[in-house]
């Protein structure tokens, strides 16, 4: 057909070539190229996407005239969805939700859906399962659906017209590699589609103040799919996370434009869908074993939110010329350059033994906080002593071996002595000339050497 022809699009960035190129010219990624029809765009085209807002009505503003807007939230009936997003669904925004098929992503808006409808018309557009399915799934988790509109299609400009009629508050797209445009030649789930029915999408909730909810699948690399401008263009991009062979579920905000990115919501999933966990650090606890070697609690900030996670840790003598690392929940090279300071400071032989690391209930720890608890849990195995099992550990490790302050020290150590722990490791500058109103007793330490004394009050 005339106007019609295959191009290469890069997945990162959105550069075109005509032909396929290993390494991206713009972005200077490698092989995120991938093949896409397109046609030339034709006025009629351009005048239907220019048409989303009116010339009338885009000018420009005096700084000093602007006002700042009292931003509406919905709240989504889970506490926990809520705090990620910073206090509820805002209005007239556009949030992506991203996980691994199986996950949980539909029924979390399925239940969210049956909440959002109390006050509010939402309309749920799947382009993946049939109304059947979707009654199905209302039924087992007792959604009552009052004004919840279902819409099975992919194609956007029917979309678009039904919501004309229907004049939803909120919609639900499930999901956004199903649905295509007849504007556009590629098939559904190219780059091109999905940018194109994303700014339709876009465009409804900034023009008319209805609030967007979009799943994305994810690529074999874990990443969204489909362009990488996508992430930029909505408001808020949440990611699930979790093992589909595990009961717990974790939502982290990696953009939002109206609250913290630093919030998580912990969710169990039963047989009646998602139920959200008020006490995280108890669930991480829950089947700690007692006085044995290589572990270590640790008490992490999520956000605002204190958490006592148990760090593991496993050192054997290796059978291989080169030992083994393994880092599960902990970053590879952090736990690599803790061994080599634990070998260069304590002359302790960690080149001859192999490590492993985890952190339980798939959680994952980012922060440079919990040092001091993975070099404890690692000499415990190596010494197979016991850490004692009412100690929680805090800090950040040098290259020095010295043991640098952590912020937030007041709510970490409350957390602690709510949950039962009586000792608390901490750097020595968090706790000089300070007092805390909680009954813990407060172990402060320079350096590794004295937190090895923890182990081996002898040395």
């Amino acid at each position: 057909m005339k106007g019609i022809k295959a191009i290469y699009i890069c997945s990162e960035c959105g550069y075109r070539s005509p032909k396929w190129l290993g390494k991206c010219t713009a972005c200077g990624a490698w092989n995120s190229f991938v093949e896409d029809v397109v046609e030339n765009e034709t006025k009629s085209h351009n005048s239907k996407r220019k048409s989303l807002v009116s010339a009338s009505d885009n000018h420009a503003l005096l700084f000093t005239d602007l006002e700042i807007p009292a931003y509406m939230r919905s709240e989504t009936g889970l506490g926990e969805l809520n705090r990620v997003l910073g206090g509820g669904l805002v209005v007239g925004s556009v949030v992506l939700l991203s996980g691994e098929p199986g996950i949980g992503k539909s029924t979390l808006l399925m239940q969210i859906s049956d909440s959002l409808g109390a006050d509010r018309r939402v309309l749920y557009v799947s382009g993946e399962e049939s109304g059947g399915q979707l009654k199905l799934r209302a039924k087992r988790l007792s959604v009552k659906g009052q004004n919840l509109f279902i819409l099975t299609e992919t194609n956007i400009e029917n979309i678009m017209s039904e919501a004309e009629k229907i004049k939803p508050d909120v919609i639900i797209v499930d999901s956004i590699q199903t649905i295509y445009s007849d504007a556009v030649a590629s098939a559904p789930g190219s780059v091109t589609q999905v940018k194109e029915t994303a700014l339709a999408f876009i465009g409804k909730a900034k023009s008319e103040g209805c609030s967007v909810i979009i799943v994305g699948h994810v690529n074999k690399e874990g990443g969204i799919a489909g362009p990488k401008v996508l992430e930029h263009m909505v408001d808020a991009v949440l990611y699930f996370e979790g093992e589909r062979h595990q009961s717990y579920r974790i939502i982290r905000a990696i953009k939002n434009r109206f609250g913290s990115t630093n919030e998580i919501g912990v969710f169990e999933m039963t047989e009646k869908g998602l139920c959200e966990v008020q006490n995280p650090s108890e669930m991480l606890l829950a089947s700690r074993p007692k006085n044995v070697p290589g572990n270590c609690a640790v008490c992490t900030m999520e956000g605002t939110r204190p958490l006592i996670a148990e760090v593991q840790a496993l050192v054997t003598p290796t059978a291989f010329p080169v030992p083994r690392r393994t880092s599960n929940g902990i970053d590879y090279n952090r736990l690599n350059l803790i061994l080599a300071v634990l070998e260069k400071r304590l002359g302790l032989k960690f080149s001859q033994q192999d490590a492993y690391l985890n952190v339980i209930a798939g959680l994952r720890i980012d922060e440079p906080a919990s040092d001091l608890a993975v070099a404890l849990s690692l000499i415990s195995s190596y010494k197979d002593m016991i850490v004692p099992d009412d100690l929680v550990a805090m800090g950040e490790i040098g290259l020095s071996g010295e043991c640098r302050t952590v912020s937030n020290i007041e709510s970490r150590v409350k957390e602690a002595a709510r949950l039962g722990f009586t000792k608390a490791l901490v750097p020595f500058r968090n706790v000089e000339k300070k007092t805390f109103d909680c009954d813990i007793e407060l172990i402060p330490v320079r350096g590794i050497y004295d937190a090895l004394k923890v182990l081996m009050p002898t040395v």
